[in-house]
């Protein structure tokens, strides 16, 4: 038996309880895991409120990460007692995933947990903070380095905006964090924001098809209201990166050309 957090839903409306299972009742998988930690993320709240029709098939377990111990494994690089990560791959969304106390996965799915970390701090860093590191690794990438000026991170304090925001400093890059909420700013800067900036300008579509450079480059964890006309992305000169929890889709912008 294992205890989870799950969804059913009946004409249209979604609801969740706390409910003790069988362990028959877990999807298929060649590995089991005994989760210790997972993240709430915003697909996770999409699930939950039954936004987004995600959700093809109900009961539902949501959770798109977690990390844990394997209790069982069929899996050739996996055996009972490893501590594993688990992000992505849909889980949470089109399969059971880690809001519950056990998840069944293939071991394609997994990886080893890295030395030196705990679950607990894993999941502390979690999908948001991976996607972060990926947006970073992605702008750098296309060439940017910490002297080519300024980075612009929106929706600078949230689970993504803040780790890139850490992050960026951390690797010497001079940080412009956006966000609307006027009590994060003394946070942000605590994380290493050189200058913090309200989001409002960010709203509004763009005057002109190309605008002057005023960034070096951007991380854009929310979007932009007209986003084929961001603000943020006109004014930079290495490109922006794009990010969702669990996704990034910023490869496939390269470089502005003088």
């Amino acid at each position: 038996m294992f205890r989870a957090l799950l969804l059913d839903e009946t004409g249209g409306t979604v609801t969740a309880s706390i409910r003790e299972l069988d362990d028959s009742t877990l999807p298929d998988g060649n590995v089991r895991v005994a989760v210790e930690y997972t993240t709430i993320n915003y697909k996770d709240g999409l699930v939950i409120s039954g936004g987004g029709g995600l959700v093809k098939r109900w009961p539902h377990v949501p959770g798109i990460d977690f990390a844990g111990t394997v209790q069982m494994s069929e899996h050739s690089a996996y055996r009972v007692g490893d501590k594993v990560v688990l992000t992505g791959w849909r889980v949470g969304e089109v399969q059971w995933g880690g809001c519950a106390q056990k998840a069944s996965v293939n071991g394609y799915q997994l990886v080893p947990l890295p030395a030196g970390l705990s679950t607990r701090q894993a999941m502390a860093v979690g999908t948001a903070g991976l996607t972060a590191m990926l947006a970073v690794m992605a702008l750098e990438a296309h060439g940017l380095t910490p002297a080519a000026g300024e980075v612009l991170v929106t929706g600078a304090a949230g689970g993504v905006g803040s780790v890139a925001t850490a992050v960026l400093a951390k690797c010497g890059y001079r940080v412009v964090a956006s966000s609307g909420r006027a009590q994060t700013h003394e946070y942000l800067k605590g994380l290493g924001a050189a200058s913090v900036i309200d989001r409002s300008p960010f709203a509004e579509p763009a005057k002109r098809p190309l605008e002057s450079e005023r960034w070096a480059g951007c991380i854009d964890s929310v979007g932009a209201a007209h986003r084929s006309l961001d603000p943020s992305a006109q004014g930079s000169a290495h490109g922006e990166t794009r990010s969702d929890d669990g996704e990034c889709d910023a490869c496939g912008r390269a470089p502005a050309r003088r």
